[in-house]
């Protein structure tokens, strides 16, 4: 099948490099036809995140910092005079102290709970409500989450609440946006080797430990995540809201390791 998202546009939030999560959704939903802007923060981002933009015929790139209104005020007003709607967004974002994620989670900083849980989880929503707006016709939002958020994974610490803080209002938007012909889900990858997933302590224990006990034996990748994505947003996923989606070999289901690893 081919051709699953022409006519469709999006604004994908999150690329850091070629490796991370947000490109492999990028890049599957562009080779389904899918017209794409892309966000970065900062002149360093953005010059990462212009060549892989080019690669996909994309010349629409929103300097943007989640938590300043003006500058979210002006990517929107953007897209609006470029393309005049939306169909879809992809939030690939999230941050914490890189130093609170290799410690106890008792000794989270108040400044890095509130900053975690900002741009972690409230910016989904305040993206969420300006982006529907643009949605005359319905539309998918889409974020991206982690089983640490309903299951202890050490070090992960603030992210897991923050995390959870974000399924939560995924569920919510979903009801809030279902009337517009909206869509909001959320898509579960295991440990994958990401810029983001080597800030957390222990990232390499991780994933060698979901690999070696997912009832698949493998953790996800790039096009299956975007795979993934593309379903979603695309009409095939028409009737699917308010969902979790785990796309990480079947780790989430086992509630101990396998046999051969006890």
């Amino acid at each position: 099948m081919t051709g699953l998202m022409a006519g469709k546009r999006g604004l994908i939030m999150g690329v850091a490099n070629e490796r991370s999560i947000a490109w492999g959704i990028a890049k599957q939903m562009a080779a389904q036809g899918a017209d794409l802007a892309f966000s970065y923060q900062g002149e360093a981002f953005g010059k990462r995140v212009e060549p892989l933009a080019a690669s996909v015929g994309s010349d629409l790139l929103l300097d943007v910092d989640v938590t300043d209104d003006s500058s979210l005020d002006a990517a929107f007003a953007r897209i609006k005079s470029e393309w005049g709607r939306m169909d879809f967004l992809v939030h690939a974002i999230a941050f914490s102290d890189k130093a609170e994620l290799t410690g106890r989670f008792r000794d989270t900083s108040r400044a890095n709970f509130r900053q975690s849980l900002e741009i972690s989880c409230y910016s989904f929503i305040d993206l969420g409500r300006r982006a529907s707006e643009l949605m005359p016709d319905g539309g998918c939002l889409l974020t991206l989450t982690f089983q640490g958020s309903n299951t202890v994974t050490p070090f992960y610490n603030v992210m897991g609440v923050a995390k959870a803080a974000l399924e939560s209002a995924v569920r919510y938007l979903a009801n809030d946006l279902g009337p517009e012909g909206i869509r909001v889900n959320a898509i579960s990858p295991g440990p994958m080797k990401t810029l983001a997933g080597a800030a957390i302590g222990g990232a390499r224990k991780t994933f060698r430990h979901a690999e070696g006990n997912a009832p698949l034996r493998t953790n996800a990748t790039l096009e299956s995540v975007g795979g993934t994505a593309v379903y979603l947003a695309s009409e095939y996923g028409a009737h699917t809201t308010g969902e979790i989606i785990h796309v990480d070999g079947g780790y989430h289901v086992m509630g101990m390791p396998q046999v051969e690893n006890i």
